[in-house]
C-alpha cells in the first residue's frame, strides 16, 4: 500500500508540524500549498528536521481539475485538509475572501475525494463551532453547535455540515473532522513554528513578538470576567501534540473497513487563562512582557475547554506537552526568527 499522504496547506503552521509527525510515523507526506498564506522558508526548516526533501505540489486547492488529475495518477493513502484562511478579525472585515477560499477549497478537495472513495479524509475543524454554550465550560462532541458570529468560524461550522451531507450521499467514505482548540508552541528544533503574516491574531505569537521588541506592548482584552483571574480561559494545546492527533486520526480511518464520519475534540482537557499563559512565558523564559489591560472584545468567549474522552477512546491519543513546553518552544522559535534578520 502507498504511504503517501496529501497535506493541503502543508507549509502552514499546523500543516508543517503534521508533515514532521507523518514522516516520523513512516508516511510519505506530500505538501500541497500555493504559499498565499505561508512562506517558502518553511520548506527549508522541514528539510533540516527531516534530513531530506519533501514532495511539494505548488497548487491552489480550489483547482479541482488538477487535484482530480493528481489523485487519479498518484496512489495516495490519505488526505489531511488544512488549507484555509484562519484570522477571525480579518474574516469579519473581508468575509467573501473567507467564504471563497475556505468553502470553495473544501468543496474542491471533497470533489476529488468523492472520485477516489477509498482515500480517507481528515478535516481541520475548530472549537469555534461550539460558540459559548450557556452554563457550560467543558464541551464534548455532543455539545450543541452554535452558529459562529465570525465568518471564519462559520466556514468551519458549514464545512462540517458539507462533510456530513457528503457522507449521507455516500456512506462508503471514511471521514473525520477534528475540532481543535488553541494551538500554541513550535517544534523543539526551532526550525519551524508559527509564522504570522503581518500582525499576529493569536495570543502566544503576540507575546513572543512583544518580548522580542517587535511590539511595544501586549493588550489583554478584559480582566473582569468571572474566571480564575478575570481574563478569558482557553484550552491551549501544543502544536506537536495536535500534529500527532492528525496522524492518529488518519491511522484510525485507514483501519476502518466500512465508511464512517467521525467528529473528535482535540485539546488538553484543561483551561488556562490569558494571564496564566503570560506568567508561564515570563517564568519559563526569564523575560518580561510589557502588557496592559484593554476593554473586552465583543464576541469573545469567556471560558471554554475540551472534554477529550472520545479522543482517548477512539484514537488512543492524548496531549502530552504542557503550557511550559509550549512557551519555551515558542520563545526558542521567536529568537531563531529574529537571529536571521
Amino acid at each position: 500500500m502507498s504511504k503517501k499522504v496529501l497535506v493541503t496547506g502543508g507549509a502552514g503552521y499546523i500543516g508543517s508540524h503534521t508533515i514532521v509527525e507523518l514522516n516520523k510515523a513512516g508516511y510519505e507526506p506530500v505538501i500541497l500549498d500555493d504559499f498565499r498564506n505561508s512562506k517558502p522558508s518553511v520548506i527549508d526548516g522541514l528539510e533540516k528536521i527531516l534530513g531530506k526533501e519533501t514532495e511539494l505540489l505548488n497548487l491552489d486547492v480550489c483547482d479541482t481539475e488538477r487535484l482530480v488529475q493528481y489523485l487519479s495518477k498518484e496512489e495516495v493513502c490519505g488526505i489531511i485538509h488544512f488549507a484555509a484562511y484562519k484570522a477571525v478579525g480579518e474574516s469579519v472585515l473581508n468575509p467573501l475572501k473567507y467564504y471563497q477560499n475556505n468553502i470553495e477549497g473544501l468543496v474542491s478537495i471533497l470533489k476529488a475525494v468523492s472520485k477516489e472513495a477509498d482515500i480517507p479524509f481528515v478535516f481541520s475543524s475548530s472549537c469555534t463551532v461550539y460558540g459559548e454554550p450557556k452554563g457550560q465550560k467543558e464541551v464534548s462532541e455532543q455539545t450543541a453547535k452554535t452558529i459562529p458570529t465570525a465568518p471564519y468560524g462559520f466556514t468551519k461550522w458549514l464545512g462540517e455540515q458539507i462533510i456530513e451531507d457528503l457522507y449521507h450521499s455516500n456512506n462508503e467514505l471514511r471521514l473525520m473532522s477534528l475540532r481543535y482548540f488553541n494551538p500554541i508552541g513550535a517544534h523543539e528544533s526551532a526550525f519551524i513554528g508559527e509564522l504570522p503574516i503581518g500582525k499576529p491574531n493569536n495570543l502566544l505569537p503576540f507575546i513572543t513578538q512583544t518580548a522580542a521588541g517587535v511590539h511595544e506592548k501586549l493588550t489583554i482584552f478584559g480582566n473582569t470576567y468571572p474566571t480564575i483571574d478575570g481574563t478569558c480561559v482557553r484550552d491551549y494545546i501544543h502544536v506537536v501534540d495536535l500534529a500527532e492527533a492528525h496522524v492518529k486520526a488518519l491511522e484510525f480511518l485507514l483501519g476502518q473497513r466500512m465508511g464512517c464520519n467521525e467528529i473528535v475534540n482535540i485539546g488538553t482537557g484543561k483551561g488556562s487563562s490569558v494571564l496564566e499563559v503570560v506568567d508561564a512565558f515570563e517564568k519559563v523564559n526569564e523575560v518580561t512582557v510589557n502588557y496592559e489591560f484593554g476593554p473586552k472584545r465583543p464576541g469573545d468567549v469567556i471560558e471554554i475547554y475540551a472534554n477529550v474522552d472520545y479522543a482517548k477512546s477512539l484514537l488512543a491519543w492524548q496531549a502530552k506537552k504542557t503550557i511550559n513546553d509550549a512557551v519555551r518552544d515558542a520563545w526558542r522559535w521567536e529568537k531563531s526568527i529574529r537571529s536571521k534578520e
